[in-house]
């Protein structure tokens, strides 16, 4: 049985059925945000974890040069390790038909006796282990499989240790260790070009004069053991064996990438919908003011009829109640499509066995309890009006507004203005908390459609800075181990090669006070202008005598400023600990890098003119004989190509957030729409007896329109710089939730951007004030003018 206070809900509710759907629809953004946000994050978490536990992923890597398989063996009996697989692992490269540029393989040993792997098992999504008497029988990467069109019973040409070796694909596979499949180094997967390969281990071993040895070592730590002494212990141990530095899980390139996304995602779960509810929420209390405002004779005779002051402000709580619940239907409807179809996104980065989104049904609930908590708190003060309103008062019309003369006309403004655009005036200044609400809402609105157009100006711009003014090289080129400036001379002699410049890098942990990263320090010419060092104003910056130039996001990390002092503990060779200064900081976006002038590294190395690499530019008309010579070259391990590179964004970060992008343009463009229609229709139906009065008097049905359209005209106008510059607040926020270790977008916005999303507002004002013209001329203006709605 139906109240009759539910089915005065009911009748009102039919009564402004557009405002209510506009109100849920900017609502249902910003719920389907969180909801689409949080089910991502619980689809990739569950994943991981499940493929993480059931393929035995390990806790602590390790690289060296060359050990014994005893070294395990010893390793196997410190204090919290659980289980120790040695390895073999070695960079190849690839030759394909298809690719005028080598390609890179990270091959990895499998067991010797052909056995289980204890740690980092594969998934086989096709074929079969390679057989123990084979020896050039292989599991390729699905990634790259797929990228290159390669199936099992394939073969595929490697350059191994020097020599041309063909290899036979006996499966597809994947491994925990890799779900973020990219090299060394780099930050964005190629699949075309790179890919993790599993071989045996004695015919690996073989290769390399690591038979009975290792060079490669992960590790699984038992239940509640304290990872650092057994790190620090580990490092004492593999020290005299070349050991680069044992490394925790969370360090791992992989696995800190998926980290990455996933910090990511829960900053836009709460940052994107906060906004989305705070527009909705200004909205609901100019929906239900106007409700209140309007029945008040209404309030005073459900009291005179006996219903408590708790009953009629349930009644219109009720308000928020439907609007709350309709949000959140279409919130969750459209938050499972979203991510649904996003998913599918991240099988460009991250390879799992299976992806399949998960809803976080628990996201509902919670989407319920925000968004009705957020329209209780807009709507508490109207709802306390309601409440406490005397019968006897209520049954008086509301007191008339002031009508004196507004502050422009007391100031002489006015005088050159006509008659409908001096009311409008007049109306926003007698009820100025009624304008200012009004404005700030559209100002959110304004705000959001800044973020879309920042997006693409930012990407456009790290396209550039990037690729253009930072990497300038075609090639950059790394042997398998230092050597001397023989090698340098030999690249530096490779047909095509315009200009070469040295790269000596080598693997150290940067310390100061109790934080520490382990990377490369890269030694280059200060006069190299190929790949160059720029500040955040894109000016190079000239590179020092000594000390460091270093990341700005690195010096972030570790805590430290210019002039401060790290210790440099290098992993190689004679291994010593060094103190240099932080001479100056460079802006990046993609990693973390420190620098140093090659003459000096090399000097505090105590070596000649030692290079495990170059940059190089080319003459692109001797291109694929520069690429056939580079395939023959045994001492090239890994060659990046810069269009590869760049092609690999395009395909990879920037094409998801490109998506992301019209995303946020799609969803801000329904608020701005939303807030515009939803302050139009208040206007109208506040004032509807004045311009029913004002058509009565004579004045034109332009002149009428006039009187609202104006009104509302100015208060976008307003809006709007308060606007852009919350959008590029809102913009410096959001976007700064992507800047992490491994990846990071400037924050540029181009005038452009805030020309777009003035025009999108202004359009939307436009269709709202057309729709709001028509329901002026349909006015009846008798029956208008005999009650109030």
């Amino acid at each position: 049985m139906i109240s009759p206070l539910d089915r005065k809900l009911l009748r009102d509710l039919g009564k402004m059925k557009g405002q209510i759907i506009a109100v849920s629809l900017v609502m249902a953004c910003g719920l389907a945000m969180m909801i689409m946000t949080r089910s991502l994050i619980m689809t990739l978490e569950s994943t991981r974890s499940a493929y993480y536990q059931k393929y035995a992923m390990a806790d602590v890597f390790a690289n060296l040069k060359r050990a014994p398989l005893s070294v395990a063996e010893r390793l196997a009996t410190l204090p919290g390790v659980a289980t120790v697989e040695p390895r073999v692992a070695v960079e190849v490269t690839l030759d394909l038909p298809g690719l005028s540029e080598p390609a890179t393989g990270h091959i990895i040993s499998l067991p010797e006796d052909g056995g289980p792997q204890k740690l980092n098992r594969l998934f086989l999504r096709t074929g079969r282990f390679p057989r123990s008497d084979e020896r050039r029988e292989v599991v390729l990467g699905e990634s790259f499989a797929d990228a290159n069109g390669l199936k099992t019973g394939d073969s595929l040409v490697a350059v191994i240790n020097g020599r041309r070796e063909t290899l036979k694909i006996c499966g597809i596979g994947l491994s925990p260790e890799y779900v973020f499949e990219a090299r060394a180094g780099e930050t964005l997967p190629n699949h075309k070009r790179f890919s993790v390969i599993w071989m045996n281990y004695r015919a690996l071993a073989v290769a390399y004069n690591l038979d009975g040895a290792f060079n490669n070592v992960v590790m699984d730590l038992a239940p509640g053991a304290s990872p650092q002494p057994i790190i620090e212990e580990m490092d004492r141990i593999l020290a005299p064996y070349g050991a680069g530095g044992a490394y925790l899980r969370k360090e791992q390139a992989s696995a800190q990438r998926l980290d990455d996304e996933l910090r990511v995602l829960t900053s836009l779960s709460v940052a994107y919908p906060l906004v989305f509810l705070s527009v909705a929420a200004f909205m609901v209390n100019a929906v239900l003011a106007r409700i209140v405002r309007l029945q008040r004779e209404q309030i005073a005779q459900m009291k005179a009829l006996g219903y408590s002051s708790g009953q009629v402000g349930g009644h219109y709580l009720k308000f928020v109640l439907v609007i709350g619940i309709l949000g959140t239907v279409i919130g969750g409807i459209a938050g499972r499509f979203l991510g649904s179809g996003l998913v599918d996104m991240y099988t460009m980065f991250f390879r799992f066995p299976s992806l399949v989104f998960k809803m976080d049904y628990s996201a509902m609930g919670l989407a319920l309890c925000i968004s009705l908590g957020a329209s209780v708190l807009g709507v508490l003060t109207v709802v306390w009006q309601a409440v406490k309103l005397p019968p006897a008062e209520a049954m008086r019309p509301e007191p008339p507004a002031d009508f004196k003369p507004s502050l422009f006309e007391r100031v002489g403004l006015t005088r050159f203005f006509s008659p409908v655009f001096r009311m409008a005036l007049r109306n926003i200044e007698r009820r100025p908390w009624q304008a200012v609400f009004t404005a700030a809402g559209l100002a959110l609105a304004t705000g959001l459609m800044v973020l879309p157009g920042a997006m693409a100006d930012s990407i456009d711009y790290l396209l550039t800075f990037q690729w253009n003014k930072q990497q300038r090289q075609d090639v950059a080129v790394f042997l398998t181990e230092p050597g001397s400036g023989r090698g340098f001379h030999d690249l530096e002699h490779l047909p095509g090669v315009i200009r070469a410049e040295p790269i000596r890098s080598v693997q150290a942990r940067l310390k100061f006070g109790h934080r520490h990263r382990k990377l490369s320090v890269t030694g280059i010419d200060k006069t190299a202008d190929l790949n160059r060092l720029l500040d955040d104003q894109g000016n190079a910056i000239k590179m020092p005598e000594d000390g460091l130039i270093m990341s700005a996001m690195l010096a972030k990390i570790i805590g430290a400023r210019i002039g401060d002092e790290v210790e440099v503990e290098v992993l190689e060779g004679r291994r010593p600990t060094l103190h240099i200064p932080i001479r100056g900081l460079v802006t990046d976006f993609a990693g973390v890098a420190a620098y140093m002038d090659i003459s000096a590294l090399r000097r505090l190395m105590k070596e000649g003119d030692t290079v495990n690499g170059a940059y190089l530019a080319l003459d692109h008309k001797r291109w694929d004989e520069f690429m056939r010579e580079l395939k023959d070259t045994p001492a090239a391990a890994v060659v990046m190509v810069k269009r590869d590179q760049l092609a690999a964004f395009r395909d990879t970060t920037g094409k998801s957030i490109g998506i992301i992008r019209k995303l946020y343009f799609v969803l801000a463009t329904i608020v701005a729409f939303g807030v515009v229609y939803n302050s139009a229709r208040i206007a109208l139906s506040e004032r509807s007896r004045e311009l029913a009065t004002l058509r009565v008097v004579g004045f034109s049905l332009a002149e009428v329109r006039g009187v609202l359209v104006g009104e509302l005209a100015i208060l976008v106008l307003l809006a709007l710089p308060f606007g852009l510059l919350f959008g590029r607040g809102l913009a410096l926020f959001i976007m700064s939730s992507f800047s992490t270790e491994t990846v990071r977008l400037p924050i540029v916005i181009n005038s452009s951007t805030y020309s777009i999303a003035i025009l999108v507002v202004l359009t939307a004002s436009v269709m709202s004030f057309a729709l709001v013209s028509r329901m002026i001329a349909k006015l009846d203006m008798v029956g208008v003018l005999k009650a109030r709605d």
